[in-house]
């Protein structure tokens, strides 16, 4: 059996999904929707499937899931449109950016049963993964700090920053779903620190380019969070976990895994330009993970849940930034 798929958007993470089916030989893409004509049309002749539309794609018996690529402020709509239909939603983070919105669309999830999994692609990611099977396994004891360094090589236009939901919501959310990933226990308190330290213009639309941040766990365990729309030597993706009897932590990546050693000293190649390069591996073991899911019937991973733990967690620190003090959340 095939699992036929549609794909809602066609911008850059769109065709990083089309890519990732055409190499799955259990999934088809069969139907592209998007508003840019040109840009559906594109992926469709590419896949060699159909342009189409979303109340065609709902009607459609055939297809079995989508992968929704659309904008954020989209996502919740089409979640419940598509949840009702009873197909297999794959969506990008976030859900919403208001969490009560959020929670809405998740009571509409389990009224109907539907199966939803959340695009935090870099659980997927095989050195990430490495990291939390040591961890499972026992090899660094028990986990008692997470140390997570997350920065982007430049920022965003400002007509991105104004519908992005600000950097907890657009950029630290992918850490808060690795810190809880890492972890293994929920957090209940947020601190967080903010600063404009690249781009004046961010700030003027009231976001911040720089965080920090310290999140703990009821039993005390604790993950730091560094944050930066800028860094010039290439996108910076490291993480460390410490535990009772060791660590274990995961380096940048390079396109290309030398050293050059000479009378300059010793050099090696820059870092991956941004998470397109980055991160290939991951988006396409998360969609080959959604199309297995698809397959057996089994429960989705990361789920809707975690998308509104995520949120909420998001919603924490920029609270914890403007009021200046510890945000304590249930847990």
């Amino acid at each position: 059996m095939v699992t036929k798929l549609a794909l809602l958007g066609a911008g850059r993470i769109g065709k990083v999904h089309a890519r990732a089916i055409a190499t799955d030989k259990r999934a088809k893409l069969v139907a592209v929707v998007d508003a840019m004509a040109d840009a559906a049309q594109a992926i469709a002749d590419s896949a060699g499937c159909k342009v189409s539309t979303i109340d065609a794609v709902i009607a459609d018996p055939d297809i079995d899931g989508v992968i929704i690529c659309t904008p954020t402020n989209t996502h919740a709509d089409l979640i419940e449109r598509f949840a009702k239909a009873g197909k297999a939603i794959f969506c990008e983070k976030p859900i919403d950016l208001d969490v009560e919105r959020a929670r809405a669309c998740l009571e509409v999830v389990r009224q109907t049963g539907a199966k939803v999994m959340l695009g935090f692609n870099r659980r997927f990611d095989p050195h990430f993964r490495a990291v939390r099977k040591a961890i499972d396994e026992g090899k660094i004891g028990t986990v008692e700090m997470v140390t997570i360094t997350s920065r982007d090589p430049g920022p965003p236009p400002a007509e991105y920053i104004k519908v992005s939901g600000g950097i907890f919501r657009d950029m630290t959310i992918h850490d808060f779903d690795m810190a809880r990933f890492l972890l293994g226990e929920e957090i209940v308190q947020v601190f967080a620190t903010g600063a404009v330290l690249v781009d004046k213009a961010i700030g003027e639309l009231g976001d911040y380019d720089s965080a920090s941040l310290i999140l703990t766990t009821k039993s005390g365990r604790q993950a730091m969070i560094s944050n930066s729309r800028r860094a010039s030597y290439g996108y910076d993706q490291r993480i460390e976990v410490h535990g009772s009897l060791g660590s274990v932590s995961a380096e940048n990546q390079r396109p290309v895994s030398i050293e050059i050693a000479n009378k300059e000293g010793y050099t090696r190649p820059p870092l991956h330009d941004f998470f397109m390069t980055r991160y290939t591996e991951a988006y396409a073991a998360e969609i080959s993970a959604f199309i297995d899911s698809v397959e057996k019937g089994a429960a989705l991973s990361p789920s809707a849940e975690d998308g509104l733990i995520a949120l909420q967690l998001a919603d924490a620190a920029l609270r914890s930034v403007r009021e200046g003090k510890v945000v304590s959340l249930a847990g």
